[in-house]
């Protein structure tokens, strides 16, 4: 028994050594980092003091380089925004007319062509066929008619230039007839059907 207790007490004694050491080996190991961090800091040249006002003196420069350069980008945004507005209001119509110069020119044929006959069928012939394509010219460009055929009177796109009475609860709020024709540029009203309503 005295030997087991010997045993268990020289392995205490080993041990508590070995701790100290240990001890002094990491507390001599953090002053070296300490003191290697503490030259590389006075080694660095951004660590030196910085005069406060020369900081803010600088930090201003910035500031106002930074506001001239987008004041001056705002300004050449608004110069070519205006110049770009303005051409459009110029040559907005371009389009618009190139697609409508073909009936013209259908136009100025059938006058010609009118003179050369007394055919009256054919001059309406020629004058169906040049409406026709100039419809279908203006439908290309987003042009539609507003449809009144069999239609109830709805204020949004017919305008009521007649109330007709004594029609018939059928024909109540229903467009009778079309006296000039509506027209929308994509969905858009442009001019309203004017229409005699039943009353």
């Amino acid at each position: 028994m005295e030997e087991n207790t010997n045993i268990y007490e020289n392995e205490t004694l080993d041990k508590e050594p070995l701790n100290d050491e240990s001890k002094d080996t990491t507390a001599e190991t953090d002053a070296e980092n300490i003191e290697k961090a503490a030259e590389n800091n006075s080694e660095e040249p951004g660590n030196e003091e910085i005069d406060p006002l020369e900081a803010a003196n600088k930090t201003i420069e910035e500031l106002k380089d930074k506001y001239l350069r987008t004041a001056a980008e705002f300004d050449n945004y608004r110069k070519r925004t205006l110049k770009e507005k303005t051409e459009l209001i110029l040559n907005g119509g371009e389009k618009t007319i190139s697609a409508i110069l073909p009936v013209l020119d259908d136009m100025e044929r059938a006058i010609e062509n009118g003179a050369k006959t007394e055919e009256p069928e054919v001059l309406r012939e020629g004058m169906k066929l040049i409406f026709t394509k100039f419809r279908k010219t203006l439908e290309s460009l987003g042009v539609s008619i507003i449809d009144t055929e069999n239609a109830d009177f709805n204020t949004d796109v017919h305008e009521a230039i007649a109330m007709v009475p004594g029609m018939g609860d059928e024909k109540k709020g229903k467009v009778l007839d079309c006296v000039q024709t509506g027209y929308k540029l994509n969905d858009k009203v442009i001019r309203h059907a004017k229409v005699a309503v039943g009353q």
